[in-house]
C-alpha cells in the first residue's frame, strides 16, 4: 500500500477519543509548540554561532547557512507535548485536590501554571530528540530527513556529531537550570537515566544489524519490543514524567505518566516501521519500501519471519531467501518483499501491537488522579499518534 495512509484506523471503544477529537490532535500540538517554542528558540540561541545553525537547520527553522526557511517542516512536537499536557493534566489535579480550586476556570488557571512550569522539561526532552535523531541519521545511514537532507548531509559527518553533541548537553543544562530549583534534582537524574536508556536501545538496534534473518540467533518480536521501549518509549514517558514532575505532582502520578508513555513509544515505533515500509514518499518524505530496501529489522518484518511455520509460511521463507541474498533489493523485488511480509502476517501483526500498547498506555492515564480536560486531551493525542500517516 502506497497510499497517504499506511496505518489502518484503530478499533474504538468507549474509552476512546472520538473522530470529531480527534481533529483537534493537531490545535493540541499547535498550542504546546507555541508555549515551548520561544523557550526553545532563546536555549538554541545560546549555542555557539556555527553549531547553533546546524541545530537550527536540525530542527527544521532555517536553510544551510542560516537564512530563516518559515515554511519548512518543524516536526509535531509530540515529546514537548507531553511534557506540557503531562504537567497540565497532574498539576491542575492537584491544585485542585490541595488548594480546592473551584470550577473549570479555576481548574482551566492551574493546568496553564502547570504547562508553564513545565516548559524546561519540554525544551530539554524536544533538544533530547533532535540530538538523537542527528546521531541516529548519521549511524543509520539516512541521508533525508523531513523532506530535505539530512545535518550530516547538509554539513558533513563531523560536523553533525558535533552539532548532536551540543544539543546533548544543552539539554541537561537547561533542565539544570530550572527556576525555582524545588525538582531540578530530581528532573536532572530522570533525563540522565533516560539518556542512558536511549543509548542502551541505540545499540541493541545496531547489533540487531548483526544477527542472521532466521534460525535460532534470529532477532525475536520481543527482543525488538525491548529495545523500542528503551529507544523510544523512554524518551516519550521521560517528557510526560518530567512534565508531572515540574507541575508538582506525586511520585505515583509521575510514575503511571512514565508508563504509559513508554506504551507509547512501543506503538509509535511500530507506527513508524508500518511507514518505513508502505509510507507514502510525500507525506514521509523518504522513499516508499526504504527499510526493506536498507534490510532494517523492524517489527513488520520480523514478526513475518518468526510466523513461518503459522499462516503463509511460503511466504515467509520467500522472504527470507529475498533479505538473505547478498544482492541489493530493487524497486521491483522491495515492492515484492512488502507484499511478502503483508501475505505472512506481519503488518496485522504490527497494527495488533500498536494497538496492545495505546490500549495499555490509556489504562495507566486512567489509573492515575489527573485532571479531566488535560487528560482527554493526552488520550486524544495518542490515539491521534496511531493514526498518524507521518
Amino acid at each position: 500500500m502506497t497510499g497517504a495512509s499506511a496505518v489502518a484506523p484503530a478499533h474504538t471503544s468507549a474509552a476512546s477519543p472520538a473522530a470529531a477529537d480527534l481533529a483537534h490532535a493537531p490545535e493540541i500540538l499547535s498550542r504546546c509548540r507555541e508555549l515551548v517554542r520561544p523557550a526553545l528558540a532563546a536555549a538554541v540561541g545560546r549555542l555557539e554561532p556555527w553549531t547553533g545553525e546546524m541545530a537550527a537547520y536540525a530542527l527544521g527553522w532555517s536553510e544551510v547557512g542560516g537564512a530563516p526557511k518559515p515554511g519548512a517542516s518543524q516536526g509535531k512536537g509530540v515529546r514537548q507535548a507531553l511534557a506540557v499536557l503531562g504537567a497540565e493534566a497532574a498539576g491542575a489535579a492537584g491544585a485542585d485536590r490541595v488548594a480546592g480550586v473551584a470550577g473549570v476556570a479555576g481548574a482551566d488557571e492551574a493546568a496553564r501554571a502547570a504547562g508553564e512550569r513545565a516548559v524546561p522539561g519540554a525544551v530539554a526532552v524536544e533538544l533530547v530528540h533532535a540530538f538523537s535523531l542527528l546521531h541516529d541519521d548519521i549511524m543509520d545511514g539516512d541521508g533525508t530527513r523531513r523532506q530535505r537532507p539530512a545535518v550530516w548531509k547538509a554539513y558533513g559527518t563531523g560536523p553533525a556529531v558535533l552539532a548532536g553533541d551540543a544539543l546533548f548537553a544543552l539539554a541537561v543544562q537547561t533542565l539544570a537550570e530550572t527556576t525555582p530549583p524545588t525538582h531540578t534534582a530530581d528532573a536532572v537524574r530522570r533525563l540522565s537515566t533516560t539518556l542512558t536508556g536511549l543509548v542502551h536501545g541505540q545499540a541493541e538496534d545496531l547489533l540487531f544489524e548483526r544477527r542472521p534473518w532466521t534460525g535460532p540467533d534470529a532477532v525475536r518480536p520481543d527482543e525488538y519490543r525491548a529495545m523500542a521501549e528503551r529507544k523510544t518509549g523512554t524518551l516519550l514517558g521521560c517528557a510526560a514524567a518530567l512534565g508531572a514532575l515540574l507541575g508538582g505532582a506525586g511520585p505515583g502520578t509521575i510514575a503511571a505518566l512514565d508508563r504509559a508513555g513508554r506504551h507509547l513509544g512501543v506503538a509509535f515505533q511500530a507506527v513508524d516501521d508500518l511507514l518505513g515500509v508502505w509510507g507514502d514518499p510525500a507525506v514521509t518524505g523518504k522513499p516508499v519500501h526504504g527499510d526493506l530496501r536498507q534490510r532494517k529489522k523492524t517489527y513488520p518484518v520480523l514478526a513475518a519471519l518468526a510466523a513461518l511455520d503459522a499462516g503463509d509460511g511460503r511466504a515467509g521463507r520467500e522472504l527470507a531467501a529475498l533479505l538473505s541474498s547478498p544482492h541489493p533489493l530493487d524497486d521491483a523485488t522491495a515492492a515484492h518483499a512488502a507484499t511478502l511480509v503483508d501475505r505472512a502476517g506481519g503488518r496485522a501483526a504490527t497494527l495488533a501491537e500498536a494497538r496492545r500498547h495505546l490500549d495499555a498506555a490509556r489504562t495507566c492515564l486512567r489509573g492515575a488522579a489527573l485532571a479531566p480536560r488535560a487528560s482527554r486531551e493526552l488520550d486524544v493525542l495518542l490515539t491521534y499518534l496511531l493514526h498518524r500517516t507521518a
